[in-house]
């Protein structure tokens, strides 16, 4: 079965990041995938601190291990990004210098939120990331504008109809690139 991670990329306390997620979540469980939920503020990376370059793969610290072998297991990913000061968030691209080949030739899609701009700044600068790292990106994407108000009185978000239909796009493409890297994997 092949397996997609999200990727909770806001670390603060309060994030509007982590509910988002959850509602994908919600969406990509109903699918015929395993569902890794890596949220970057548990898995708590220090800023970079391997002495060797990550294209070695020769990682000495326990926690770039860890995370070398979770994002090696994935076989896509959906990355939950806001956008800070026009760009995605540093806890991200921290998470992503870790490693390089993990990353290789795996799909990513971007469910990104913010003000006014839906986070899209935010994942434009992602772009030449993703370039680089060989991560094809999909086609759907779901860009949230004010999300703040879309939570429920128990805190969950809730879509609007467009944005359910937005993600469940997103869904479907990534489940497919999922499935089609985990088959050639075998």
């Amino acid at each position: 079965m092949a397996k997609v991670m999200i990727l909770v990329a806001s670390v603060r306390e309060g994030r509007t990041g982590l509910p988002v997620a959850k509602w994908v979540e919600r969406e990509l469980s109903s699918r015929d995938v395993e569902v890794d939920f890596a949220d970057l503020k548990e898995i708590n990376l220090p800023f970079m601190d391997e002495p060797n370059h990550p294209a070695a793969q020769q990682y000495t610290k326990e926690h770039t291990k860890a995370w070398a072998k979770r994002v090696a297991e994935t076989d896509a990913f959906i990355w939950v990004t806001p956008e800070y000061n026009h760009s995605f968030t540093a806890p991200l691209k921290n998470a992503i210098d870790y490693l390089v080949h993990e990353w290789r030739d795996k799909s990513v899609a971007f469910v990104s939120y913010g003000g006014q701009s839906s986070g899209t700044r935010g994942v434009a600068g992602l772009g030449e990331t993703v370039g680089f790292l060989g991560m094809p990106r999909t086609r759907a994407n779901v860009e949230i504008a004010h999300p703040w108000g879309q939570f429920t009185d128990e805190g969950e978000f809730e879509g609007t109809e467009a944005m359910n239909k937005s993600l469940s796009a997103t869904v479907e493409e990534i489940v497919e690139a999922a499935t089609a890297f985990a088959a050639k994997e075998q």
